[in-house]
């Protein structure tokens, strides 16, 4: 039987930023491209992958729809595009708005289809014909999300509130307006802006002591008209959260809603510790057959910038509002895993050391030492035959696996693992609590499996490992039997 997992996507792909779109009986997701192990964000070219709204489990990768090389500013490639969107036109074409990542403005390719080939259509512009984001006072352009409106109006939701540093001088120099996400109307064109900016939530200073305290726009606009009020979901000035904002209107009126999801799981009933590492994240909301879903990807490889693409369901509750999710193991399945069978350790949605977590662009500073564990992958980026595990797991450093319907009969667990020291993988169906299972675990120079049995459990639960022993642990797969 096929389930869905999260990453949604084969563990070789990178694809972050990912705004969902169903056109027609497909699902597609529309992001960035993230390499393994690369140096900066987005570096590949657009990809796309899809599914069929009857089964989110049956992804088909889509190619790549549009190159880096094919922005005639971009000839040469340097440049990287950021988070993308992609939206059906009213003539029927699809438009993908995108931003070349040290320019200020939106740039548009267009196809007749939802997966291309894409080709360079345009700029956002004045109606003088100026790139938006040239002109004194434009605001920086950044991370495109688009709406079609039921009357045919369009509308086009960005900015960007960057933290003290370079791009905030640069920005400041060139006169673009920070630290708020802004909403322009377009014309039919889809290209040129129709009258003048309209605020839409403010950055971490002005939100200070206004209903967005503590959860300002930071990044990451995405728009969705749902029974007829506009969701508005960003990255907030945490980064590791998205949150949402709604209103009556496109471009005005808009309220603080929540935390839709964040990534380490902070927040969620409560919980201020982080449950993964924490970084920036991004994604939008899309409904397949009735219900709803938070896109949004994670850290991988201690590193900022491979992202990978996960999603979780939602519920908009009868006064509107979305309660916060927990990130899982399963986001797109229908309902928790099953009880028996071999899963990926990649899977995990909590990963921790001994002594808890850090940002990913801060665990080589702040870890120098290496002692906690991380997602990584053998082999190089986009390598189909390469194996995403979890790295170093050194004594007190969990997993955890979240959810899986179980049936009360007695199995074994059998664990893949790479070892350089001695001890016990502890499995739980609670934090801390009484193991499930013990697997003693020996040094082994390769990818070697250990067994032991696994108390019968019944009913919805998690999975927790637990590594206690010397020297690491490489964690590969688990079974139960």
């Amino acid at each position: 039987m096929r389930q869905a997992f999260n990453p949604y996507l084969p563990s070789y792909e990178y694809v972050p930023d990912g705004e969902p779109r169903v056109f027609g009986d497909r699902l597609y997701i529309y992001g960035s491209h993230d390499l393994f192990d690369g140096a900066d964000f987005c570096l590949g070219d657009y990809v796309c992958w899809s599914a069929p709204t009857s089964d989110l489990s049956d992804w088909r990768f889509e190619g790549v729809i549009y190159r880096k090389d094919q922005d005639p500013r971009n000839k040469d490639g340097k440049m990287h595009m950021c988070a993308p969107d992609c939206v059906q036109g009213p003539d029927g074409r699809y438009y993908l708005y995108y931003q070349l990542h040290v320019l200020t403005c939106t740039c548009v390719a267009v196809a007749d289809s939802p997966v291309g080939p894409f080709e360079y259509y345009g700029c956002v512009h004045h109606e003088d014909g100026t790139p938006w984001g040239e002109k004194k006072g434009d605001s920086f352009a950044f991370d495109p999300g688009v709406l079609v409106d039921d009357d045919g109006k369009i509308y086009l939701y960005v900015g960007h509130s960057p933290a003290p540093g370079f791009m905030k001088t640069v920005m400041k120099m060139r006169g673009n307006r920070l630290e708020e996400s802004v909403c322009l109307e377009l014309e039919s064109d889809m290209v040129t802006v129709r009258g003048g900016e309209h605020k839409i939530v403010p950055g971490p200073v002005e939100a200070k002591g206004t209903e967005y305290d503590g959860h300002g726009f930071f990044e990451a606009s995405s728009i969705r008209k749902i029974n007829g009020k506009y969701y508005y979901v960003y990255s907030s000035v945490l980064s590791h959260e998205l949150n949402y904002a709604v209103s009556d209107k496109p471009t005005e009126g808009f309220h603080y809603g929540g935390t839709l999801v964040s990534i380490a799981d902070i927040g969620y009933k409560g919980n201020e510790m982080p449950l993964n590492y924490t970084g920036n994240t991004h994604g939008g909301m899309v409904c397949v057959n009735g219900q709803w879903y938070i896109f949004y990807h994670r850290q991988t490889n201690r590193i900022k910038c491979s992202r990978q693409a996960c999603a979780e369901k939602i519920t908009i509750l009868e006064d509107g509002s979305i309660p916060q999710v927990e990130v899982t193991s399963c986001g797109l399945n229908n309902g928790p895993l099953v009880g028996k069978g071999c899963y990926e350790a990649r899977i995990a949605c909590n990963l921790s050391g001994k002594n808890g977590m850090v940002k990913s662009d801060e665990a080589k500073k702040k870890d120098k030492k290496m002692l906690l564990p991380y997602f990584t992958q053998s082999g190089v980026d986009r390598e189909e035959n390469g194996d995403q595990y979890i790295a170093n797991m050194q004594d007190g450093a969990w997993c955890g696996f979240k959810y899986f319907a179980f049936d009360g009969t007695e199995s074994s667990l059998k664990v893949m693992v790479r070892a350089s020291g001695e001890g016990v993988l502890k499995v739980s169906t609670e934090r801390g609590g009484k193991p499930a299972a013990e697997v003693a675990v020996k040094p082994c120079g390769g990818w070697m499996n250990f067994e032991g049995a696994f108390a019968s459990q019944e009913g919805t639960a998690p999975l927790y490992f637990t590594y206690e022993g010397s020297g690491k642990v490489d964690f590969k797969s688990f079974e139960i039997q």
